[in-house]
């Protein structure tokens, strides 16, 4: 059975452009949805993490040819200057704005990491994640609802803001997870620490907030590996308030399997336009681009200039389309850039309407309440109707546009396009079925997969391949592992001496999907030693609160070749794995263990690899170091 893989067709009931109507209730302006009057079923979250991957986006602009324009950007408007005419184009026009996004505002946000591994219970998941042989390990905490699993989850970020009780009663898990574990505040742009950073580097360009975006895509990775025993892998929200509301902010925009989004009182470099913050008196892009590495490094060249930026966060919004998106804000602190946001959202809105989604998307800045951060009774039944309809997936609540009248925006005033009537390609044929795979290249970590083309039948054209794995020779479900727009794909980061089964499907660029191919089974080589080894630390320096061992010298002490070795030890009560590098780090408890990668698995009799090492925080004056390394 396939759980959690429908990708997502945007609905032949796209509208016409109406304008809205605007009515004026207690101090509030409501816009009304042009879909309102047609109750829909909740878009489906995406199977994969980006449906674009496969898209080939030309033609970005350079910092220094970038013309200034007061404006929004027209997100219909390709980078060719053409405008989408149909909605099957908005999945490549979504990538081309996710790449600016990433070049000029956020940094890039990698592909998922060679491995990924973890755990899943009914009180935390843990997370491990190894690539290009660094290594690094995060783990949040989950709080389950009353009844009976599995259950679809919410990702708190930072722990305050959010009404974990009005979602847990609403029938979804809470998974609170802590941004900082992954990319930490308080440090310099060229020294930046946490998770992400152990893997991809400190002096990384990435900033924060999509660094926490990360984190919340690799715990949707480890959710959709645990076989749905506890939580749903196809049922995940986030929310977060003020600095969190703009990491679930782009946590949702950036991630395609996310099914609700609920920023919450995000400022600055979250929601609000950023052309509009300037003459707002929100807390200005500079103060918000000093005050902590949140966006990426390249945003500093348009703290004084964001006119000039060829993206705004009105796309940022678009890019959740056609799933659900809930924003709540407050009118009453103008630092806080509101009336920016409620442009943002009615911008993203014309996008919702234009996919025939209008019904999906929900701005509220009308409340009472001016605290930061508080829990608000206005917002607590269309948060509730949110998670039925988009996680629970057992109501149809239409959004709702409800700006106070305190602080709000015109879009008219800040857009020179208008919404295009956006039609179907016509094309509702699915192409044909995908040769069954032939596996070859078969390592302990990975194996290459072919498979006879598939024929597009319907005349839109081909535009790839989705390839789907499950666990073992039966049972399990089968999970998306990635695309090609080839006949061909090279699946890496799988464990050694195991089976998996594989099926590939086809899909066309009207969307349509065709019916997988037959299943095949791959058992990968073992990867454990055939011979003796040992493992030698060496602390190379250490400090109050922390140290590194490199190098970790594994060597080859039998008469024959070995193909791969495995290093376990024990680390001291209160020592906690914060990075590693040359090898594949699990941790359960204190014990580590440490697989080879590709590159050093292979010694000689008598030969050692000494590249291999981690980096352990402790308490404050704990003196002690890891104890009982064995290898095999």
């Amino acid at each position: 059975m396939i759980i959690g893989l429908t990708r997502f067709k945007i609905p032949s009931r796209a509208v016409a452009p109406a304008v809205a109507a605007m009515l004026s209730i207690t101090g509030a302006v409501t816009v009304t949805s042009a879909t309102a009057t047609t109750a829909a079923v909740a878009a489906v979250a995406a199977g994969v993490e980006n449906e674009g991957a496969d898209c080939a986006v030309t033609g970005l602009p350079d910092t220094g040819s970038l013309p200034t324009d007061s404006r929004l950007p027209d997100p219909f408007r390709k980078l060719n200057g053409t405008r989408i005419s149909t909605t099957s184009e908005w999945r490549c026009r979504r990538e081309e704005i996710k790449k600016l996004a990433e070049k000029f505002v956020y940094g890039e946000k990698p592909v998922k990491p060679a491995t990924v591994t973890g755990t899943v219970s009914n009180s935390s998941i843990t997370v491990n994640v190894s690539h290009n042989g660094r290594s690094s390990s995060f783990s949040a905490g989950v709080s389950l609802p009353s009844g009976s699993g599995p259950f679809p989850a919410v990702v708190v970020l930072g722990g305050f803001g959010a009404d974990t009780a009005a979602i847990r009663a609403a029938g979804a898990a809470v998974i609170s997870y802590d941004p900082y574990a992954v990319g930490r505040e308080g440090t310099p742009r060229t020294n930046k620490q946490g998770a992400f950073y152990s893997v991809y580097g400190s002096s990384s360009s990435t900033g924060l907030l999509m660094a926490w975006a990360w984190g919340v895509s690799r715990i949707i990775d480890v959710i959709e590996q645990s076989g749905g025993g506890v939580l749903k892998a196809d049922a995940t929200g986030v929310t977060g308030c003020s600095r969190f509301g703009k990491g679930a902010f782009v946590a949702g925009a950036f991630d395609q399997r996310i099914a609700l989004t609920m920023p919450i009182e995000s400022g600055s470099a979250g929601v609000p336009i950023f052309r509009g913050i300037p003459g707002e008196g929100a807390q200005s892009l500079s103060s918000a681009y000093g005050e902590q590495p949140w966006l990426g490094d390249a945003f500093g060249s348009f703290t004084g200039s964001p006119a000039r930026l060829p993206v705004d966060t009105h796309q940022m919004v678009a890019m959740v389309a056609p799933r659900g998106l809930f924003i709540m804000d407050n009118p009453h602190i103008a630092n806080l850039g509101p009336r920016s946001a409620s442009v943002a959202a009615l911008g993203g809105a014309e996008v919702y309407k234009a996919l025939g989604a209008g019904d999906d998307i929900t701005y509220w800045s009308d409340v009472q309440d001016g605290s930061h951060c508080a829990n608000r009774s206005e917002w607590r039944t269309p948060l509730q109707q949110n998670i039925q309809k988009f996680l629970l997936r057992t109501g149809n609540a239409p959004g709702a546009i409800r700006i106070s009248s305190r602080a709000s925006g015109n879009l008219a005033e800040w857009r020179d396009w208008q919404t295009p009537a956006l039609g179907d390609s016509g094309d509702s044929t699915p192409p044909s079925t995908p040769g069954t795979p032939v596996a070859s290249g078969v390592t302990a970590i990975g194996a290459t997969l072919t498979w006879a083309a598939s024929t597009d039948q319907g005349g839109s054209g081909l535009a790839g391949y989705d390839i789907l794995r499950a666990p073992g020779a039966s049972g399990g479900a089968f999970t998306q592992a990635g695309t090609s727009a080839t006949t061909s794909f090279t699946d890496t980061g799988l464990a050694p001496s195991t089976t998996y089964r594989y099926q590939v499907r086809a899909r066309d660029a009207a969307g349509n999907t065709s019916p997988v191919s037959n299943t095949a089974e791959v058992t990968t080589r073992p990867g454990t030693s055939t011979g003796a080894c040992t493992a030698v630390p060496t602390v190379q320096t250490q400090w109050s609160t922390g140290y590194v061992i490199q190098p970790l010298t594994v060597t080859n002490t039998g008469t024959s070749a070995i193909t791969g070795w495995t290093v376990t030890f024990t680390l001291p009560a209160g020592h906690t794995l914060t990075g590693s590098w040359n090898g594949t780090t699990t941790v359960s408890g204190q014990t580590v263990t440490v697989r080879n990668v590709g590159h050093n698995g292979d010694l000689a009799p008598g030969a050692a690899t000494a590249g291999v090492g981690f980096q352990v925080s402790r308490p404050n004056g704990d003196t002690a170091l890891p104890s009982g390394y064995a290898c095999a």
